[in-house]
């Protein structure tokens, strides 16, 4: 720490230095009209020591910097990539050379100058001309990756970007995939749309929100867990077909699946059912990686992983068959307690059958799951916003694509009898002194499920947890910027 104060000191030196050879050391623009990277393409061909009249004025931040006598060489990095620029004494003149010495590593500048190739064929800018655009007053990271505490480089991501190409490719990446998104869904017909993240009630999903208070009104109000209502409000309206890629914000904690802001894709389709959710999902997920990867196979912490489609279809019962060996239908609930006990499966509340069946799944076989497949026909249970299941009712026409032991999504042939929604949504909320993750019961909705919605089918897509499998990202918080961290004091 001693270290960084005195090299904070000598830098703040060179900047009271710099203002009083009346050198501005934050002006306010520069006329930027190249990059790094057009250059190295324009310029690929030129030869050894060859020097070029092509005039070029780029900036950026200088990220290595050798000062030798009369002559100094540099790195200067913008948001293309890196180029070497050489300066000399007597081509910028004396004075300015001079002042030229007192910058730094991690000083922006602007630069004019011509392309030539040093005697290694390095492709090089020799300056012309020599702008200060900003004096950085700490210095970088020597050995950013050298860092033994990771944390570090997500509290300053900004550090993180700069001092690792991997990192900005991989947010570079993040982006194409949400514009992928996009495409397709456009293509298809969809209307992308905006729905409240500030909600006077929560619901959508089986999660803890986020409180707040609206002072004007002295009420309550929610941060949103889900779009679901809204966009199914939408569909009753009269659209078809509509999206959203919103924040969700749950109040839960943090691993490296879960961060408590995190971005959803929802997708709501008149008049289709699960089964063609399934087939625009695995459609969707297959444009995305050929979009951004060039291909349906990828390789995601070590595992070979096929996109391509179909995916394979199980029911959540079949699943715990083939993986567990046992046939749930035939445990009676006292021989399900006895092997959640013997399988350290935790069960708070009161014991509910079907919740216990999808937290026996969830507990022991999801994991399991490296290849895609929708693992479909879930207790009727485990959520009041989905349909009953055709020809049994005991199960609801839920999907969920997993890839790699992860729940991508989680999809439904949409429930629009507004009697049974109510009733469902009255017994879940009783039940929220033992779970406190339960939707209260949204009357407005109810209402506008009365008016009448189409027949529909649904899909969320978790865009954080796409973005890890598609980028190899073994964690959430390395797809996104800022995530959620404890303070540090």
């Amino acid at each position: 720490m001693e270290e960084e104060h005195r090299l904070v000191a000598q830098r703040k030196q060179k900047l009271n230095e710099l203002r009083k050879n009346n050198i501005e050391p934050y002006p306010y623009k520069f006329d930027k009209k190249d990059n790094s990277r057009d250059i190295f393409d324009k310029f690929k061909k030129l030869k050894r020591e060859e020097k070029t009249k092509d005039k070029v004025s780029l900036a950026g931040r200088i990220m290595s910097l050798r000062i030798m006598g009369k002559v100094s060489f540099g790195h200067l990095q913008d948001f293309s990539g890196r180029i070497q620029f050489y300066v000399k004494e007597d081509e910028i003149g004396k004075q300015n050379y001079k002042l030229f010495k007192k910058f730094d590593i991690g000083d922006f500048v602007g630069i004019n100058g011509i392309i030539f190739k040093t005697k290694k064929g390095e492709t090089s800018i020799w300056v012309k001309k020599l702008e200060l655009l900003t004096k950085s007053l700490r210095p970088l990271p020597e050995k950013w990756h050298g860092l033994k505490n990771i944390e570090t480089r997500y509290r300053q991501r900004y550090l993180d970007l700069l001092m690792n190409h991997d990192v900005k490719e991989i947010f570079l990446k993040r982006s194409q995939i949400i514009n992928a998104i996009r495409e397709f869904l456009n293509s298809k017909g969809f209307m992308e749309v905006e729905t409240p993240l500030l909600q006077p009630l929560y619901g959508g999903a089986n999660a803890r929100p986020f409180k707040t208070k609206i002072n004007a009104y002295n009420m309550d109000m929610f941060l949103s867990i889900s779009p679901e209502l809204y966009l199914k409000r939408l569909i009753i309206g009269g659209f078809e077909k509509v999206y959203t890629i919103s924040k969700n914000f749950r109040n839960e904690g943090v691993d490296k699946s879960h961060n408590p802001e995190f971005s959803m894709l929802e997708f709501y389709w008149a008049y289709a059912d699960y089964n063609d959710i399934m087939k625009i999902t695995e459609d969707l997920v297959n444009f995305v990686a050929k979009k951004v990867n060039k291909s349906t196979k990828i390789r995601y912490q070590s595992k070979d992983i096929e996109l391509k489609k179909p995916w394979k279809k199980l029911s959540m019962k079949n699943a715990i068959k083939k993986y567990l060996k046992i046939n749930i239908d035939k445990f009676d609930d006292k021989k399900i307690k006895s092997y959640m006990k013997g399988n350290n499966i935790e069960y708070k509340g009161d014991f509910n059958r079907g919740l216990a069946i999808e937290l026996i799944f969830e507990s022991l076989v999801q994991d399991k799951l490296i290849q895609p497949v929708f693992i479909i026909d879930h207790p009727k249970e485990s959520t009041p916003l989905c349909k009953p299941k055709r020809g049994d009712h005991h199960l609801i026409e839920r999907l969920e694509p997993y890839v790699y032991g992860w729940e991508i999504g989680n999809g439904y042939s949409e429930l629009n009898d507004p009697e049974l929604q109510r009733t469902l949504l009255k017994k879940q909320s009783n039940q929220r002194l033992v779970d406190e993750e339960n939707h209260p019961v949204d009357e407005d909705f109810i209402k506008a499920l009365e008016y009448g919605m189409p027949p529909t089918g649904g899909m969320g897509i978790g865009v954080d947890r796409l973005a890890m499998i598609l980028t190899d990202s073994p964690t959430i918080r390395d797809v996104i910027f800022f995530p959620f961290m404890k303070p540090e004091k």
